[in-house]
């Protein structure tokens, strides 16, 4: 696809801000959304906006076919072997949260460990390290490699038959390291252990077939994948969702209640408790349909391509670092500008029209890692260009001379 045709498609693109065009290069954070998704999810409030699995009236009965339409179309996305183990949520954290407290929670005592890394979201961190304080166990740490990446000798040494869990990301959302998650999985196993997977940002950008990582739980949010903000997906397999408790308790999500006690749904409906986020999720299906008219393997290839180009056109800037391994990774590039604070960047390059995200990336251990208080960070997708890449190096450039000049 021609992506300056695709450019196109995203309304929000096409306007100027501060007086230049637009280059949004921060969609880690949130991808900017297609009008076929912004048209989808009108339609359904204009056609078929009613609850879900309650009533028998022709409204009611569009918005569930819609809704479990998108489960459905999730499931296939991601290779799940049935529908059932996808669960809808409000995004990734949420998803992790669940497994923390419905899945690991109960299972957790003195002793055990649970294993994770130091370039984990704080999404995949504070769940994890709260299971711990607050029952005994042990929060242990994978190393990371003086080029952000993991070592599969370390995996080895750091899990043992006391972890219960370990949970990684699959794609960095600071260095763009592509973990090895189905080798880590692989050992978790060996040793009894559940694998959480963080794919916020692997699944918008990459393809991801649960079914040969060998996952337990994989979480990820629709709104990085240009879907609606507020709506995610949880997928586990069905042994591990069938040991899961709920953790939302009220309508929909029940089977009999009894004065003194309740028996739930069968699995994914037990934790969609309430009004389900309808919308969100026929929203999240439109966004399927645009990104497969790609392909999945041609978004990373973009992805990877233009952060090769990133890269390439940053190294010739004088005082800049970047961060993360320079082979195959994620799309985004992480870096500094000398010893200019990343916010005074990101507010410069705002004044060019160039959007990026500034800061630890809630990422903080990692930061500590880095030895920096805060990053710059640059992300891409299908709608960005070779040009959006030459903008950031001017605008960066002209950053440069601002700051050298205000010091002078």
């Amino acid at each position: 696809m021609d992506r300056t045709l695709v450019r196109r498609d995203f309304p929000i693109l096409d306007q100027m801000v501060n007086g230049k065009p637009l280059v949004y290069l921060d969609s880690a954070a949130t991808s900017q959304k297609p009008r076929q998704v912004l048209e989808a999810v009108d339609r359904f409030y204009r056609e078929a906006n009613a609850n879900v699995h309650r009533g028998v009236h022709t409204l009611g009965t569009r918005a569930t076919d819609a809704y479990e339409g998108a489960r459905a179309k999730v499931a296939a996305f991601i290779h799940a072997k049935s529908e059932a183990q996808i669960v809808f949520t409000r995004g990734t954290t949420e998803g992790l949260n669940m497994v923390a407290h419905g899945y690991l929670r109960p299972r957790l005592k003195p002793g055990d460990e649970i294993v994770i890394t130091e370039m984990e979201h704080h999404s995949n961190l504070i769940p994890w390290q709260q299971a711990a304080l607050a029952s005994g166990a042990t929060l242990k740490y994978i190393p990371l490699q003086a080029d952000g990446t993991i070592d599969l000798q370390d995996v080895e040494a750091t899990i043992t038959d006391k972890t219960k869990l370990v949970a990684m990301v699959h794609v960095s959302n600071v260095l763009g390291t592509i973990n090895p998650v189905k080798e880590v999985a692989a050992i978790a196993h060996k040793h009894g252990a559940v694998m959480v997977v963080d794919g916020a940002q692997s699944v918008p950008h990459m393809p991801v077939d649960v079914q040969d990582l060998g996952c337990d739980f994989l979480a990820f949010s629709g709104h990085k994948m240009m879907g609606p903000t507020g709506v995610g997906v949880l997928y586990g397999t069905r042994e591990a969702l069938e040991a899961m408790e709920p953790v939302h308790f009220g309508g929909e999500m029940i089977e009999t209640v009894e004065l003194y006690a309740s028996t739930w749904k069968e699995v994914p409906y037990r934790f969609e408790g309430g009004t389900p986020i309808i919308a969100g999720a026929v929203g999240l299906a439109a966004a399927i349909d645009y990104l497969q008219a790609f392909g999945m393997s041609h978004v990373h290839e973009i992805d990877f391509a233009l952060t090769k180009y990133a890269m390439d056109r940053l190294d010739r800037i004088d005082e800049v670092t970047i961060y993360g391994p320079r082979a195959e990774r994620g799309g985004l590039v992480t870096f500094n500008l000398a010893d200019i604070h990343p916010h005074d960047v990101a507010t410069v390059l705002d004044s060019e029209g160039v959007a990026i995200r500034a800061g630890h990336h809630c990422a903080q251990p990692l930061m500590r890692w880095l030895q920096v208080g805060s990053t710059a960070r640059a992300s891409f997708y299908v709608y960005n260009t070779e040009a959006d890449v030459d903008a950031l190096v001017a605008a960066l450039v002209k950053t440069k001379e601002f700051f050298s000049h205000a010091i002078g």
